[in-house]
């Protein structure tokens, strides 16, 4: 097993259709006003950003995104990651009962030195970081959703 590699899977219900939902999270740089642990976002051009992300644990992450798929018609928005983590991340929006259901899949591989170090004692706490910033993005959008 490669303890610096993750896979991550959320899925999220939101209450609203799915080209709202879509329309929200294409807005990368939207992001830190609703989902608090997104610190920064910097777009260096069309399809590529810069992202600083800091959840519960007292470190950040940095990487750079790149767009590798945008198409509203499938509910599909895919980044590729380069930095502190590797890989690729991608949502993908279906139509659930009243609203949207927001399916989040993620498979990184850590390269910040920190997180590579306690690669194997830090992994439980790792992952539930994770899921700490992923219910509160829920959160967020969520309530972003209701107020536009």
């Amino acid at each position: 097993m490669d303890w610096t590699r993750y896979r991550f899977r959320s899925l999220w219900a939101l209450p609203a259709p799915p080209a709202r939902v879509y329309e929200a999270l294409e807005q990368a740089e939207d992001y830190p006003r609703w989902w608090p642990q997104v610190r920064e976002v910097n777009r260096l051009d069309d399809t590529t950003g810069v992202v600083r992300i800091r959840s519960v644990l007292p470190y950040d992450l940095t990487f750079t995104a790149r767009e590798v798929r945008r198409d509203p018609a499938a509910g599909v928005l895919e980044i590729a990651m380069t930095g502190d983590v590797d890989g690729w991340a991608r949502w993908t929006l279906t139509a659930g009962g009243p609203g949207t259901l927001a399916r989040y899949d993620q498979v990184v591989d850590v390269n910040k030195p920190l997180l590579r170090r306690f690669a194997v004692a830090g992994r439980p706490v790792f992952r539930l970081n994770h899921r700490l910033m992923m219910r509160a993005g829920r959160r967020g959008l969520t309530a972003h959703l209701q107020a536009v």
